[in-house]
């Protein structure tokens, strides 16, 4: 499963969405001063603590807010075993989500630019819909710019159940894909 990362900076501060600890993140933490870890899946621990206390930043996991920050936190899930914040930047038009909209084949079926969790395209949550981004940055797969943003953005939630039986006959190939 493709697994992606992001830094936001704004005003001089970088913020880290669901960091790995990679060599890409030394070249993020030069695009100002850190300014705070964001885990935004309660499943996505991934080197998040481990990032905060090497940069000295607080680490927000599942955040209500984002303090002293240009970002709107937007509950997703709050589901036994599915714990999921978004943010959305509105200065930006950028909506960043963790897993409930991906980019890859296990998502997307291998045709669309975004889709629905598969265990979630029966009742999708509808909290993200309302946005229209002009930059959609996801946990897992290529994030999608411009006036397309939106557009996959709407198409996903508009062909999440219709979707879900081809999706499912081609879950097995991008599984080992």
């Amino acid at each position: 499963m493709e697994r992606a990362f992001h830094a936001l900076a704004a005003d001089g501060r970088v913020w880290f969405v669901d960091p790995l600890d990679v060599p890409e993140l030394e070249r993020a933490a030069a695009l100002g001063k850190p300014a705070g870890v964001l885990q935004l899946l309660d499943r996505h621990n991934r080197d998040c603590a481990a990032v905060a206390e090497r940069l000295g930043v607080p680490y927000l996991k599942l955040p209500d807010a984002v303090p002293d920050s240009p970002f709107e936190a937007i509950p997703v899930l709050r589901l036994p075993g599915w714990k999921e914040t978004a943010l959305w930047w509105p200065e930006r038009k950028a909506l960043v989500v963790a897993e409930t909209l991906a980019a890859n084949p296990m998502h997307t079926g291998g045709s669309r630019p975004v889709g629905i969790h598969l265990f979630l395209r029966a009742l999708p949550p509808g909290s993200l819909r309302r946005y229209a981004p002009e930059h959609l940055l996801l946990g897992h797969g290529h994030g999608v710019h411009g006036p397309q943003a939106a557009e996959a953005l709407e198409s996903a939630y508009a062909r999440s159940r219709r979707d879900l039986p081809r999706v499912l006959l081609k879950l097995p190939g991008t599984a080992r894909g």
